[in-house]
């Protein structure tokens, strides 16, 4: 079955959740076609987007002591969020940071979360009210994208927002929460879904991985194959790697364990681009090892 879907950039996976649950398609593996530099990817980060809303209590701005400004209150929360990402693991360090689930010693899962790489976390937009420019804020909220690995979850990355020391100091006038997506698509459908998507990894043993493998090394060898402009970037590294960005899979295996594997055309780096491109080369390596991964997975 070959399948084309759509929203993926605005909310990853919300098709295959609609394909799953609503038409009760359920595929014994899943190969994503999105681009992967002519290797073979079996796993990402995991991401979520999370809102941080602060209150305050506004007033004229001629005498701002008599309000309480709610970005000022933000301010120090921007900075404990920035030390989660930036920070050290180390025993002394107040505010750990997410590289410490590289670290066996804070992960059990920290051998697939080294291979995915560490977590992160940063602002991606700000937003304010106020009654006017001459007067005092009187809320301040936030959007943060959080990439997670192995080993988090979205009710451990929330946890780790509320636990951070400004939050906490600031007490009830404080809300972290997850986004949900309610846009309807093209035809007017709206699948409300919650703003996570799950890390997700098939093990390098699996039947599934061993037989796209096969498939590929039957056909190209034990390097990866393009175009000469791509040739040294690609074989500099492994043939089996991840993506760095993120993609269906994390409905596909994430939320629902269908084993799901990545082998597609073209280079993550041009996703998106304003001139991106996909070599023809790519098209017909993909084509081949499409044809060729069934004989090998029901060998």
């Amino acid at each position: 079955m070959v399948v084309g879907t759509v929203q993926e950039e605005d909310c990853d996976g919300l098709c295959w959740q609609y394909i799953i649950n609503e038409d009760k398609v359920r595929p014994e593996f899943v190969v994503s076609t999105e681009p992967t530099d002519g290797g073979i990817y079996r796993g990402q980060r995991g991401r979520m987007e999370i809102r941080v809303d602060v209150r305050g209590v506004s007033c004229h701005g001629s005498a701002p002591e008599r309000g309480d400004n709610a970005i000022y209150k933000m301010a120090d929360i921007l900075q404990d969020i920035r030390a989660l990402n930036e920070n050290d693991a180390d025993d002394g360090t107040e505010i750990k940071g997410l590289v410490k689930m590289l670290d066996e010693k804070y992960n059990k899962d920290w051998e697939e979360a080294r291979f995915l790489g560490r977590g992160t976390v940063t602002v991606s937009q700000i937003f304010y009210t106020s009654p006017s420019r001459c007067a005092v804020a009187d809320s301040c909220s936030i959007s943060l994208d959080r990439r997670m690995t192995f080993g988090e979850s979205w009710e451990s990355c929330l946890d780790e927002i509320r636990a951070l020391p400004s939050v906490k100091k600031y007490g009830d006038d404080v809300k972290v929460s997850m986004y949900n997506y309610d846009r309807p698509s093209y035809t007017g459908c709206v699948y409300e879904i919650e703003c996570y998507f799950p890390t997700w990894a098939i093990p390098k043993d699996h039947k599934v991985t061993q037989s796209l493998e096969s498939a590929y090394k039957g056909l190209y060898g034990e390097q990866r194959i393009g175009a000469p402009d791509t040739l040294s970037m690609r074989q500099s590294r492994p043939l089996t790697d991840k993506w760095t960005f993120s993609t269906n899979g994390v409905s596909i295996m994430g939320r629902n364990g269908i084993p799901c594997i990545g082998f597609g055309p073209g280079a993550e780096a041009q996703a998106h681009a304003p001139n991106e491109k996909t070599w023809k080369q790519d098209l017909v390596t993909c084509a081949a090892v499409y044809a060729a991964l069934p004989a090998e997975y029901f060998k």
